[in-house]
């Protein structure tokens, strides 16, 4: 994969938004997600700085790093061909499952499908899962909206 370059948007028209998700879960399944969703929101991080006023500097404050915080992941109206991650949910919230966590990769493509960016979520646990209303002239399994809260981002 290249660098992305944002000054260069002939190279990078983003006219059709592409993602993709991956989520892996070791004992569930390699590819637990192995779905589309429209939306995917929630990929930031912030960070609180530590203030320091010292003695004799006038001039302002020292600002020190401080703790580092990241967002929830939202993914919105997906449609899947599995139930993995409705088992992974389960897996989680059963007696013992607390600590069964995830890896993911979220893939933004261009609209020819190219790789643009990658970003790297770890220590994904699921927060939330919901199912659509209903309806026979669907064919595939359905999921309304999902979170997960997550430990780390990096971009790759």
């Amino acid at each position: 994969m290249t660098a992305f370059d944002a000054s260069d948007a002939a190279a990078h028209p983003f006219t059709a938004f592409n993602f993709e998700v991956d989520i892996k879960v070791d004992s569930v399944s390699d590819r637990v997600c192995m779905a589309t969703f429209s939306e995917c929101d929630g990929l930031e991080m912030s960070m609180e700085p530590k203030t320091i006023r010292e003695g004799g500097r006038n001039a302002g404050p020292v600002h020190m790093v401080g703790p580092v915080g990241f967002g929830e992941l939202t993914l919105k109206r997906g449609m899947t061909a599995n139930v993995d991650l409705w088992r992974w949910f389960e897996a989680v919230s059963a007696p013992g499952g607390g600590g069964l966590r995830a890896t993911a990769d979220i893939v933004v493509m261009a609209a020819d499908r190219t790789v643009q960016m990658q970003f790297r979520l770890e220590g994904l646990l699921p927060v939330k899962i919901k199912a659509p209303a209903l309806s026979a002239k669907d064919g595939q399994l359905a999921i309304e909206e999902m979170q997960v809260a997550y430990e780390s981002l990096r971009l790759l």
